[in-house]
């Protein structure tokens, strides 16, 4: 028996000129375990394709499932959001508490945990990033590096079933690249991964698919 792909883009076209299309009739599905590696150069779509997953983006035509369902409307993302969980390309866009922990508690909070359960759930994930003294820290003081992997840790604590990562190495030195690398190695849930790195689409990916003049081809990685 076939299963579901957690995550289908169906035909799917996009843009922010109608005239000028970023997606036309793009078709993706992300199959629970894999890690798809989204290729393609700059301004070709990849943060686009993400974003109408998450339904921040609604596309002019075709269609997105997402866990067995249509999403169209915007309280179909309600599910979706809770359970694909987007790192954005720049942190800031993410990060908006005053500390390192009361920004990765919120989503767990959010999500309707209790609060003492929120804050186990936020340190536990700093501790697996090997953040677990950043909780008390100012989140705006932080490094650019230091920065992207408490926006993981924000992801990664709402526990979803879909990792979307939209470069997620940049402004990582290498002792965090690596720590990165293996912690995501090792999780269970489905990635869609925008990289320019190439090492590290090498290491995670299970397959690839190129995104060219609005349309998506896969290959292996």
């Amino acid at each position: 028996m076939v299963r579901e792909p957690l995550i289908r883009l169906e035909g799917v076209c996009f843009g922010y000129d109608p005239a000028r299309p970023v997606l036309d009739h793009a078709t993706l599905t992300l199959a629970a375990g894999e890690r798809v590696a989204l290729v393609g150069d700059n301004g070709s779509g990849k943060t686009t394709l993400l974003h109408l997953v998450v339904g921040l983006l609604k596309p002019a035509a075709g269609t997105v499932w997402a866990f067995g369902r249509e999403r169209r409307i915007e309280r179909d993302f309600t599910e979706v959001r809770a359970r694909a969980g987007l790192l954005f390309q720049d942190p800031d866009d993410q990060l908006f508490c005053p500390t390192v922990l009361e920004d990765v508690a919120f989503g767990p909070l959010n999500l309707g945990r209790r609060p003492a359960e929120a804050r186990a759930i936020a340190e536990a994930t700093l501790a697996d990033l090997g953040l677990g003294d950043f909780g008390a820290r100012i989140t705006h003081r932080l490094s650019g590096g230091e920065k992207r992997l408490v926006t993981l840790a924000t992801v990664l604590a709402m526990q979803p079933d879909v990792l979307l990562l939209d470069e997620p190495t940049v402004g990582l030195d290498e002792r965090s690249l690596r720590r990165l690398t293996e912690l995501l190695e090792a999780r269970p849930q489905a990635m869609l991964i925008v990289s320019h790195d190439g090492a590290f689409r090498e290491r995670l990916a299970t397959r690839v698919a190129s995104l060219r003049e609005g349309r998506i081809n896969d290959a292996c990685p």
